[in-house]
């Protein structure tokens, strides 16, 4: 699956120009706005894993954008890369304190692009790898200050999963969850160090340790009563099993 990178640029003979520099690439899709009010209304309704902006854009600008962005739950925390005019240090200082990632300067030219998505596509990847769900089914106790309830998750990723009933949490508010992952073979157990062996002519590994993990709600959907939660300050045991589980690394 390509990483989806949002680009805006009020020069559409740039976005056509990065378009052809990643006609042969199959590790992107890219898709190009020339309005940054426009490029907003992408950024509210679809995830992407990375964004590259322009510092000025027609009707609102490159920070401006960047405000709407971090705004934004399923995007406030994907890569920016700014295109500015080479050598402009104060708009590099305010776009490093706006949350810029990275900076590409312009004027623009193909071997610019080669080299500017040859440094950023790492970053991306791993952002679309952080938000890649899987199906995922089990039982989860959620604990929300005095409030015990269970729920069922619906999919998981790296970096959260969704559940199902609500149990009345609101966005912002930080639930403190624990549910079972199937290990993988020859994945360590989360705090053991131990490492799971598969059992000849079985179906399915015996399930690991419950994964006990903090996360903070970022949607609410009362049309079907789900939520979902992105994970905070995870373990590094704790990562490890998740990543492992929704790579199927063994």
């Amino acid at each position: 699956m390509p990483v989806r990178v949002l680009m805006v640029d009020g020069d559409r003979s740039v976005l056509a120009l990065a378009r052809h520099s990643l006609s042969a690439q199959s590790w992107c899709e890219l898709v190009t706005v020339a309005d940054g009010l426009d490029a907003a209304e992408y950024l509210k309704k679809q995830k992407f894993d990375g964004l590259i902006t322009a510092d000025r854009l027609p009707r609102l600008d490159g920070f401006e954008l960047i405000e709407r962005l971090k705004a934004s739950p399923q995007n406030a925390g994907i890569p920016i890369v700014m295109l500015t005019v080479e050598g402009d240090i104060d708009t590099m200082r305010r776009g490093f304190k706006a949350g810029v990632t990275f900076f590409a300067p312009k004027p623009a030219t193909r071997e610019r692009f080669f080299h500017l998505f040859s440094a950023v596509r790492g970053a991306m990847e791993s952002e679309r790898r952080r938000h890649l769900r899987l199906p995922y089914r089990t039982q989860v106790t959620c604990l929300l200050g005095d409030q015990r309830f269970v729920a069922e998750s619906v999919d998981i990723s790296e970096g959260g999963m969704s559940l199902e009933p609500t149990g009345g949490a609101e966005v912002g508010a930080v639930l403190e969850l624990e549910f079972l992952l199937p290990s993988v073979p020859g994945q360590a157990q989360a705090g053991t160090g131990q490492t799971d062996k598969p059992t000849p002519g079985a179906r399915m590994p015996a399930p690991m340790k419950p994964q006990k993990v903090r996360a903070r709600v970022l949607y609410v959907s009362p049309s079907d009563n789900t939520l979902g939660v992105t994970f905070l300050e995870l373990a590094p045991a704790h990562r490890e099993v998740i990543q492992q589980f929704v790579a199927g690394d063994s």
